[in-house]
């Protein structure tokens, strides 16, 4: 009997001691599960907060930039923070990544070439990657907002960025349009078309205000026009 129930303490507390190193691999293996995901946004380093201030700085500068002794320079430097500042907000994923990187290093290399050496590229390397770029960060700026389950402060700002985005992307279009076409669009007397007028023009056109200082003179620069105002309305509406 002192046999049989020594044999049976020893037997319980070997499966006592079976039983609590179970528990505790299972807590250690539970431990060194990767997480859930996270948010997709959140994967992001940059916020639609952050990018959104980019584009308010570039907003307040952008009027006093072309009077200054090396104003090319400081918008080189404003249009390369903002652009860098939509891939961080966009690229979480590496395929995003990818193709935004793809997009943006000809436009900026391009804009930065043209700004110390204007005759060596044509205007037309940095518009079109630049146009091409745009629509990129836009969509992806839409595709956020739409699937977003609830509306909080981050989408609220991608929807304000993506309509001022939206503003950037017609910009060169119509840059596009005046250098095959100079008189494509109209200007006060003395002033030309250059990239302040483009970006005035534009976000003038968005916003469907319309002030006639600067008009659309050829049928491409007028379809562009009246497609920018009705991009703006719709973007508002919705």
């Amino acid at each position: 009997m002192l046999g049989t129930c020594g044999s049976g303490e020893i037997q319980s507390k070997n499966d006592n001691h079976a039983r609590v190193g179970s528990s505790e691999m299972s807590s250690v293996h539970q431990s060194r599960q990767p997480s859930a995901a996270p948010p997709r946004w959140g994967r992001s380093r940059y916020s639609a907060v952050q990018l959104l201030a980019a584009l308010a700085l570039l907003f307040v500068l952008t009027p006093f930039i072309e009077d200054l002794p090396r104003g090319y320079l400081i918008e080189a430097v404003m249009l390369t923070f903002v652009m860098v500042s939509s891939i961080l907000a966009v690229g979480g994923r590496p395929r995003t990544l990818i193709i935004a990187l793809v997009l943006v290093i000809p436009a900026l290399a391009a804009k930065w070439i043209n700004g110390f050496q204007p005759h060596l590229l044509h205007p037309i390397f940095f518009l079109i990657p630049a146009v091409l770029f745009f629509a990129f960060i836009i969509a992806h700026l839409l595709r956020f907002i739409v699937l977003a389950p609830r509306v909080n402060a981050e989408v609220l700002c991608a929807g304000v960025a993506g309509f001022l985005m939206l503003g950037l992307l017609w910009a060169p279009l119509y840059l596009l349009v005046a250098g095959f076409d100079p008189p494509g669009s109209k200007v006060q007397a003395g002033t030309a078309f250059n990239g302040y007028n483009a970006f005035y023009f534009s976000f003038v056109t968005l916003c469907t205000v319309g002030y006639g200082d600067v008009t659309p003179a050829s049928k491409v620069a007028r379809m562009l026009a009246v497609t920018e105002a009705i991009t703006g309305i719709f973007y508002m509406r919705c």
